[in-house]
């Protein structure tokens, strides 16, 4: 397998920025995982998709909108109508591809095209909320469910996998310049960079 680069470059600087007179109020990260697929259900298959999902992964996933689940080695949430984005080990294509019969639905492997970052602490919420037009409350948008929205004209499939913890799903070649509004929009909370 051909290895992937960052697309972040110069852009991704470890360290402490910001306002940290309280201490960094964010963490931010490049978390990408070995694998990134895409399941989409042919209409009527979306609860037999999330079975097989759910089977070849090990979670519990449902087909209730925004479902999603968390796990150790993989995590699934429902990014549209009959979608849902999975990450998960080297050998996750080939798991889904075993899984999933053509008569359910349909998957696009885009581990080479998306890119995984990471905001988490105590102002995670309230940063993710200058970038984006949704409700990040705990009570709005609870842990291992996702939203697929965007900053501008960036696609961001975003899951909330911790209590303050999120995954942004964006395309690799539009990483860089999300990540340094990112970075512009953690500045008044503080954040730290960590590998």
């Amino acid at each position: 397998m051909v290895e992937r680069i960052s697309p972040l470059g110069a852009a991704f600087r470890p360290g402490r920025h910001g306002n940290l007179t309280a201490g960094p109020g964010v963490q931010l990260a490049e978390v990408t995982p070995p694998a990134i697929v895409e399941a989409a259900a042919w209409p009527g298959q979306k609860e037999a998709l999330a079975r097989a999902v759910a089977g070849a992964t090990g979670l519990a996933l449902s087909a209730l909108p925004n479902a999603g689940a968390v796990g150790e080695q993989a995590t699934a949430f429902s990014i549209g109508p009959h979608r849902f984005l999975v990450t998960g080990g080297d050998d996750l294509t080939a798991r889904l591809t075993e899984a999933v019969p053509l008569e359910t639905g349909t998957l696009t492997d885009l581990s080479h095209g998306r890119i995984a970052l990471r905001v988490a602490g105590p102002r995670a919420e309230w940063v993710l909320s200058k970038l984006f037009a949704i409700d990040f409350a705990a009570a709005a948008f609870p842990v291992a469910e996702g939203r697929a929205t965007a900053h501008h004209d960036v696609l961001a499939q975003i899951q909330r996998t911790g209590p303050d913890r999120f995954d942004l799903f964006v395309f690799r070649s539009l990483a860089r310049a999300f990540w340094e509004s990112l970075c512009a929009a953690s500045e008044e909370a503080g954040y730290e960079v960590v590998r």
